[in-house]
């Protein structure tokens, strides 16, 4: 891990890219945007939201701020598929860079590896920040990008209809291993594996292969995760969450690595925003007739394939929209808040895993007096808002000093 001190910080008012390599501000404003919604669980707005059950707004809200139990997309649902989406779209940009500064194939693959390695042992050094040990769990955002980015490097250098090929493979085979997996019988034991019998997100028939617990990443964890010492032997992930879902979300990344060859060609901006709006409502679209037709169900947590295109549809209109904004239209000032967090998306992923709570704490201590005259229902978003506010601020300062966390 390296902090890095541009000589020139980014200016809002100016176009940041430059012809050929240069940054997209569209890309480090979604990433801001992304890193944003990630920061909205300490907003704590679900809570906030059982106060008020007859409300279509709030239940709107609680929806979109928590990941959805199985089946289904919410906005929450888009932020991993987002942030893994940006670290393909970002490669093409990075790797002319790189070729700009005169490095060779060697220097830059030794760097990817390096990268991956880092990005999988953070990950895990996060996630066992509660653990009495190492807690090795290979599902959350930075361990799954960092297992397939060497392979995203590599296909970075082969041509357009190759990578469309090996992500089409991808999906075709991870779907194809899920149906071919024995799907649980009328007598398995869901209670053993923490899914009520009765629940309502189990599946009949075919799509049952891609129920919660039971299906071919569940049975793939719990013989590899049982490898690494635990503090007790894995049986079930509470949420779902699977290792092997690093496939397909390799799968996103070239998605994400086609859109940037798409952003730093040299057709027009109509153009561009044209291809990004076809690719958007055509993936999206494609994913659930996948689920309409009972062939894949959009399921996040396993990563299904059709979850893979629906996400990456809506990922792709999510960036077509900033886009049109601000590498279009020019109209950059009002996404300063964003560039700042995006610009440090490492810096604050890592203290939102570490620091919040101290945070929160903090508030707690010294203005806790203060805070409660808002009384008991807005309490958990007026103390959320203060812990994202001090993390702004530390991005700020950061920016401000021309201080980047890379790795």
């Amino acid at each position: 891990m390296q902090v890095e001190r541009p000589q020139k910080t980014v200016v809002i008012n100016q176009p940041v890219a430059t012809e050929g390599i240069g940054r997209l501000v569209s890309l480090d404003v979604f990433r801001g945007t992304v890193m944003a919604l990630m920061l909205d669980e300490y907003l704590r707005l679900p809570e906030v939201a059982n106060s008020f059950p007859q409300s279509t707004v709030w239940g709107w809200i609680a929806f979109n701020t928590e990941h959805v139990p199985w089946q289904g997309c919410s906005l929450h649902d888009l932020i991993q598929p987002a942030f893994s989406f940006l670290v393909g779209a970002a490669m093409p940009f990075s790797i002319a860079s790189r070729q700009a500064k005169g490095q060779s194939f060697r220097q830059m693959l030794a760097h990817a590896v390096w990268r991956a390695f880092l990005l999988i042992i953070l990950g895990i050094f996060l996630r066992s920040i509660s653990h009495r040990q190492t807690y090795f769990t290979f599902e959350d955002t930075l361990t799954q990008i960092g297992l397939g980015y060497v392979f995203l490097f590599l296909l970075a250098f082969t041509r357009v209809r190759t990578q469309v090929i090996v992500g089409v493979v991808i999906l075709i085979a991870f779907w194809g291993a899920f149906a071919l997996y024995p799907a649980p019988g009328p007598n398995f034991d869901y209670a053993r594996v923490g899914v009520p019998p009765n629940w309502e997100h189990n599946y009949t028939g075919f799509l049952s292969h891609f129920n919660k617990n039971s299906n071919l990443s569940w049975a793939f964890d719990v013989w590899f995760l049982n490898l690494f010492p635990r503090e007790q032997a894995f049986v079930y992930n509470e949420g779902g969450w699977s290792t092997l879902s690093f496939i397909p979300t390799l799968a996103t990344m070239i998605l994400g690595l086609l859109t940037g060859q798409w952003l730093k060609s040299n057709r027009s901006k109509r153009e561009k925003l044209r291809g990004l709006l076809i690719a958007g409502v055509g993936l999206a679209l494609i994913g659930l007739i996948f689920q309409w037709a009972g062939i894949c169900p959009i399921v996040k947590r396993v990563w299904t394939s059709s979850y893979t295109l629906y996400s990456g549809g809506l990922v792709i209109l999510m960036l077509a929209g900033l886009y049109a904004l601000l590498d279009w239209k020019g109209l950059k000032r009002w996404a300063f808040p964003l560039i700042v967090i995006g610009m440090n998306s490492i810096a604050i992923y890592i203290m939102s895993w570490s620091m919040g709570q101290f945070f929160h704490q903090a508030l707690e201590t010294h203005l806790g007096w203060l805070l409660a005259g808002v009384g008991p229902i807005f309490r958990p978003l007026v103390d959320g808002l203060g812990v994202v506010l001090i993390f702004w601020i530390i991005l700020y300062w950061m920016y401000r000093r021309k201080i980047f966390l890379k790795i």
